[in-house]
């Protein structure tokens, strides 16, 4: 069964007022659009297209997953997410205090972890994503220690081990912090490279915010078209720039440290990171068979499947196995979806929601995303 399936984007302030609207084939409002949901979360279940109702009508347990498209063209919130025992643990501690699921201090709206994977789309996606080894921050603010806060931070940034302790301190809201943030925030004038350049940005969207000298504590990462990131639970995190094609578990439990004027809860931040320093969290992709690519974080609720333009040559098609609920969206070009017993035919910006394909005919010239549950497939 195949079924076409539309949403509102969402207008948080640090979106694009063009790229969603470009991608979908519709007028700007002029206003800001920041991310596109496809899929059955209640807090935006995609509708039904032509008909009646929401997704969520149709798979009232939810789906496993969630695409999302993001447009950030200032930085997103400095942010991770927990782990299940932590989901669950927080859901019950906030439903038992009383507070409603829609309240702008609630950090768990669903007992859910919430890993997710980003896809860069079109042109180069910037992300703030893991703490570096402390040996790469020293690096890059030894060049500004002659200013007292700099040399500061850089005697507390004894090693690795001394992450935990420094970002603390850095959320604490004690007066020397502000000294240090608008130290970086000058320093970054004169200064060169691409995590001198993220303060000069985080400064002029959210000056004084102690995200500032936090960001240089991160990778900075620059992810080229068609590259990929994977964020586990308790990976700290702030996307910056481009249009991304998202995919994540059905979550959206969102625990905040700055960068946003969102609820912010430091202490729950604390209890859910993870700081171990560790590589920059790229994930490559397998290539099954030519133009198309499989990124398995290798966990059970998602994967991604890329098929490009005419992936098998002209006027052929490419069959991926199916066996469980999948949703495909289309960014240029058409597609037809050929199933058992039916077709669906997708232009640029449209969506479907597939059910009950043992396995799916994709055909056209058109760059096609397909979200499923993280299970082995034959593909």
């Amino acid at each position: 069964m195949f079924v076409g399936i539309v949403n509102t984007p969402r207008d948080y302030a640090w979106g694009s007022s063009t790229a969603i609207p470009r991608l979908l084939g519709a007028a700007p409002t002029g206003e800001p659009q920041a991310e596109y949901w496809l899929g059955a979360h209640p807090g935006s279940p995609s509708r039904l297209a032509g008909r009646e109702g929401t997704l969520q009508d149709l798979v009232p347990d939810g789906l496993p997953f969630l695409m999302k498209v993001l447009a950030p063209v200032s930085s997103v919130s400095l942010q991770a997410h927990p782990s299940v025992a932590q989901a669950e643990a927080g859901f019950a501690r906030e439903e038992a205090a009383g507070v409603a699921v829609d309240a702008p201090e609630r950090n768990y709206k669903d007992r859910n972890s919430k890993p997710e994977m980003v896809y860069a789309l079109g042109e180069p996606f910037g992300a703030l994503a893991g703490f570096r080894p402390v040996a790469e921050t020293r690096a890059v603010l030894e060049p500004a220690a002659a200013h007292p806060a700099i040399r500061d931070l850089l005697g507390k940034l004894t090693g690795d081990e001394s992450l935990r302790d420094v970002f603390t301190w850095l959320l604490s809201g004690r007066p020397e912090v502000a000294d240090l943030t608008a130290a970086v925030s000058a320093a970054a004038a004169t200064m060169q490279g691409p995590s001198w350049a993220t303060v000069r940005g985080l400064a002029e969207s959210y000056p004084g915010d102690p995200g500032i000298p936090i960001s240089l504590l991160l990778h900075m990462l620059t992810l080229e078209p068609g590259e990929a990131l994977y964020l586990p639970a308790g990976n700290i995190h702030a996307y910056q720039y481009g249009v991304g094609i998202e995919v994540l578990a059905n979550s959206d439990n969102v625990i905040r440290g700055g960068l946003t004027p969102k609820h912010v809860d430091v202490a729950e931040l604390l209890e859910i990171l993870d700081f171990r320093p560790l590589p920059a969290p790229y994930l490559r992709p397998e290539v099954v068979s030519p133009g198309v690519s499989v990124f398995r974080p290798g966990i059970p609720d998602f994967m991604l499947t890329v098929v490009s333009p005419d992936a098998a040559g002209p006027g052929a098609h490419v069959s991926i196995a199916g066996g469980g609920p999948a949703i495909a969206f289309v960014v240029s070009g058409a597609v037809t979806l050929d199933g058992a017993e039916s077709s669906f035919t997708l232009e640029p910006g449209a969506a479907a929601y597939l059910r009950g394909e043992e396995s799916v005919r994709v055909q056209g010239n058109g760059l096609t995303f397909l979200a499923t549950s993280g299970a082995e497939r034959g593909w």
